[in-house]
């Protein structure tokens, strides 16, 4: 982990740099295998997931005796934890429902916007070396909430032809319509394209490697529409001397483990905190399951001593991350400056692990710097906002003559006359 002391502003950009994701560079490939799938269907996404997946299952389709056995190859203790992070997530996300308002702009002009529900969605659910069912969770509750009519759920399988039992368990809670198991840019192109087995859908959601992002911005391109961009995961850390030092290294890693090409910042107020810091990283990471990945996420990591809490919210906030994680003395104060964040997480006893799965808030983020003008998933992720007008002939004789002003100073007369018609009939 680099470690800076007091860097000017002007080097702020290079310390803050994400390790390098070239989507050109992916665009052949990633190309080739969409045009595949979109001309061959079925038989192209069968052919890729051998390839790939390595696996020589013919039925793209999980049948509903398949669904109806993931609970019991669960442990109870599993299936109870995702049943409590199910109800959190349930009672965040029903909450966001946004009662229709009318107003009236003027007399007899009412305006008025509604939610309406996507028709048809689809989830990607990662399940290669970390299968993701939470993400079945993120996904499908505020899809079900909101009234998308199919809800159609991809995920790659082993080896065997087989999906984990826990995404199987969530996808059933949820309320996912049809599940399939396949994964990659050929699970991506199914959903944007359909094919015999697999529907086609309007959106698609769901987080993947850089393929799989490559393709969805590809997709995006030709007309469906895709959740938000999005690269490899990302935290960063503002701490002080009150921070505790085992804490701090254990986010850092939390934030590692996800993958090679994760980045992790630390800022911090102290020196000490930082020194304490790394020594608690070099002793925890030894013991993680998932070390060599975390080592090389950590080469693109750094750690920036700075002086003051405004210098350190202003660096945040340039860095826009995904996650951002307060552990100041003053985290609540810290919290009211932030501009540009996925989601925050405020306090010592805020880890960013509980967004991740339970606390009820989604972890389908922004990435990237995108932070800076998008925002991560909710209920609004899966509605299209509709507006509707409806004047009265009082309503018209009102703003009749603004509109005609206004579309003929803009040489446009037939917009004019069509409320000019109008008025002369009144």
């Amino acid at each position: 982990m680099k470690i800076f002391y007091h860097p000017d502003k002007e080097e702020w950009p290079a310390i803050l740099k994400r390790p390098a994701f070239e989507v050109a560079a992916l665009r052949e490939t990633v190309g080739k295998i969409l045009k595949d799938v979109q001309t061959q269907g079925d038989a192209a996404v069968l052919a890729y997931s051998r390839q790939f997946d390595l696996t020589s299952f013919n039925d793209l389709s999980v049948s509903a005796e398949e669904l109806d056995a993931a609970a019991s190859r669960l442990a109870p203790a599993l299936k109870t934890a995702i049943e409590t992070a199910y109800r959190n997530i349930l009672k965040f996300h029903v909450a966001q429902h946004a009662p229709v308002q009318t107003i009236e702009t003027m007399e007899g002009v009412f305006c008025s916007r509604k939610s309406v529900a996507i028709d048809r969605v689809g989830l990607y659910i990662p399940g290669g070396s970390a299968p993701l069912f939470s993400t079945v969770l993120m996904l499908g509750v505020p899809a079900k909430l909101a009234g998308c009519r199919r809800i159609v759920l991809c995920t790659p399988p082993d080896k065997t032809g087989q999906v984990h039992p826990a995404i199987l368990f969530a996808a059933r809670l949820v309320g996912v319509d049809a599940v399939f198991r396949v994964g990659g840019v050929q699970a991506i192109a199914a959903m944007a394209y359909g094919t015999a087995t697999v529907p086609k859908v309007d959106k698609i959601f769901g987080p993947g490697n850089q393929y799989v992002t490559a393709a969805k911005q590809l997709i995006q391109a030709e007309g469906v529409a895709i959740d938000m961009p999005a690269g490899p995961s990302e935290v960063m850390l503002i701490t002080d001397d009150e921070a505790n030092p085992d804490y701090v290294a254990a986010d850092l890693l939390s934030q590692a483990e996800h993958g090679p090409d994760s980045q992790v910042i630390l800022i911090s107020l102290s020196a000490r905190l930082v020194e304490e810091t790394l020594k608690a990283l070099a002793r925890q990471i030894e013991t993680l399951p998932r070390k060599e990945i975390a080592v090389r996420a950590m080469a693109s990591s750094a750690a920036v001593i700075i002086d003051g809490a405004k210098a350190a919210m202003e660096m945040a906030n340039e860095y826009a991350p995904e996650h951002l994680i307060l552990a100041t003395k003053d985290a609540e104060t810290m919290a009211e400056g932030v501009v540009n964040a996925g989601s925050v997480f405020i306090g010592g006893y805020s880890p960013e692990s509980v967004g991740d799965y339970a606390s009820g808030t989604n972890h389908t983020l922004p990435t990237n710097g995108y932070a800076r003008a998008y925002s991560g998933v909710s209920l609004d992720s899966f509605v299209k906002k509709i507006t509707f007008q409806r004047l009265t002939p009082d309503g018209l004789r009102a703003i009749g003559p603004t509109v005609m002003e206004m579309a003929r100073a803009e040489l446009l007369e037939a917009h004019a006359r069509a409320v000019e018609i109008r008025l002369k009939d009144l």
